[in-house]
């Protein structure tokens, strides 16, 4: 459809249009973080080799537009690119068919005009073309009697070509600011994609953000919300604190570092000793010592972003069970129990609440993996290939820097092979050593009902 960038990846804000051809052309990078993390765990649970190729595609070329196109120098990533270039909206993406039928080969175009729908009438301002995949390649090939792998690769071919025409236009403006919350979604989806996907670079790109963000914005064990320019101001917000909380998780089950470990917890400190409501519950959207408001807002609805308390909630919650830490759980349930009336009134409002409230009710089960360096890559691999949302992982190679600082929770002996210690609040199993009965073991648990009178 219109919102993905057949050429460039990433997706655009939203649609003007009821079939979702013709976007609004700014792409914003707190869309594009949660839609990389959605398209890694789709091709997870995709039922055909079409679909895995469709949601493996689209989240590559939007990882690669991420950091191609929105990652600073200094690492972190910038918040939005204009739908405006030359003055005119949509200006860099559309196109005419004789532009595109100029830059192919007769093969290349024969394929993309039926693909595209460049035979048919213009979509954009009655005169241009805004790419869009009109027919599935599968019935171009069939119609142009082609194998579908040769239709694959005239696409292929032909995307390129384009893709390198188009830089050569004039770029859309870029808001270079790098806003704390925006980053934490982006590094959340990388990181996330990157485990699915065994793609390093991602993860790399993550943990550029992530370092920026300690080096840069985490100022007298406070963070401040903006940067641009050199200049990094403002105090942040609840959605700073809760998002990255939650981001540095993910980064932790795809690149663990003790530092990480610290750097969450003191988060969460924050997060407890600054925004939470210690009367009723749940967190305030500014910090005790911000300016004073007319009315200080303790967000629960989810909009263009989740809510800051459903992030808040799920995140704390994740963190203790990560290191025993039970205050942050005790925080996160008086969260939910202060929007326990909202989220039965209005649910469809509150899905990031009711996320947390399903895992405080069925709480996930932690998977160590622990070992020499060199054996835990397979191990970590075959874990990720697998759907099991219910599940966190950390891979904790013996050789740790500063293993010593981890949390009880976390540490293991160390042994010459690869141990895998899987555990359910308490209670854990006995360390196992063959890959295949982890495999049988990490089968997802038949889960009872929860019956409450309340």
């Amino acid at each position: 459809g219109g919102l993905f960038d057949q050429l460039g990846g990433g997706f655009a804000r939203y649609s003007v249009d009821s079939q979702w051809t013709i976007p609004h052309f700014e792409k914003m990078l707190y869309d594009n973080g949660p839609l990389l993390r959605l398209l890694a765990d789709a091709w997870l649970v995709a039922e055909t080799d079409a679909q895995r190729a469709l949601f493996a595609r689209c989240a590559e070329d939007t990882a690669a537009w991420v950091m191609r196109e929105m990652q600073s120098p200094a690492g972190g990533y910038y918040s939005t690119l204009d739908a405006d270039s030359e003055g005119h909206e949509g200006k860099f993406y559309v196109w005419t068919p004789a532009q595109v039928e100029a830059l192919l080969s007769a093969d290349e175009w024969r394929v993309v005009s039926l693909h595209f729908g460049l035979d048919r009438p213009a979509n954009f301002e009655d005169e241009f073309w805004h790419l869009n995949v009109i027919e599935p390649l599968s019935a171009v090939s069939r119609a142009l009697d082609l194998p579908l792998l040769t239709g694959e690769a005239l696409r292929a071919s032909a995307r390129a070509k384009l893709f390198a025409a188009r830089k050569q236009r004039i770029h859309p403006g870029r808001d270079e600011k790098i806003l704390v919350s925006w980053n934490a979604l982006m590094i959340e989806g990388m990181a996330h994609a990157g485990r699915i996907f065994g793609r390093t670079e991602w993860i790399a790109s993550a943990r550029q953000a992530r370092e920026f963000i300690g080096t840069t914005m985490w100022v007298n064990e406070r963070l401040l919300a903006t940067h641009k320019d050199g200049k990094t101001h403002l105090n942040a917000y609840l959605d700073d604190y809760a998002f990255l909380l939650k981001a540095l998780v993910e980064l932790l089950q795809a690149d663990f570092r003790a530092a990480d470990v610290t750097f969450a917890e003191a988060i969460a400190n924050v997060l407890l000793a600054q925004f939470e409501d210690a009367e009723r519950g749940g967190f305030f959207f500014t910090s005790h010592d911000h300016e004073p408001l007319i009315q200080r807002p303790k967000p629960a609805f989810d909009n263009a972003t989740p809510s800051g308390n459903g992030v808040a909630a799920y995140a704390l919650q994740r963190l203790a069970h990560l290191t025993g830490e039970m205050q942050h759980e005790q925080a996160a349930r008086r969260t939910l129990a202060c929007f326990q009336a909202a989220m039965a009134d209005h649910p469809s409002g509150h899905g990031s609440l009711l996320i947390a409230l399903e895992e405080s009710l069925n709480p996930p089960r932690l998977l160590i993996l622990t070992g020499a360096a060199d054996g835990l890559p397979h191990w970590q691999q075959m874990v990720a290939s697998r759907y099991m949302p219910d599940l966190m992982t950390f891979t904790i190679a013996d050789d740790l820097s500063g293993a010593a600082n981890l949390p009880a929770t976390l540490k293991r002996p160390a042994s010459a092979t690869v141990n895998a210690w899987l555990c359910q609040g308490v209670s854990c199993l006995p360390a196992i050593t063959d890959i295949e009965q982890l495999q049988a073991t990490l089968k997802p648990p038949i889960v009872p009902p929860v019956v409450s009178n309340h």
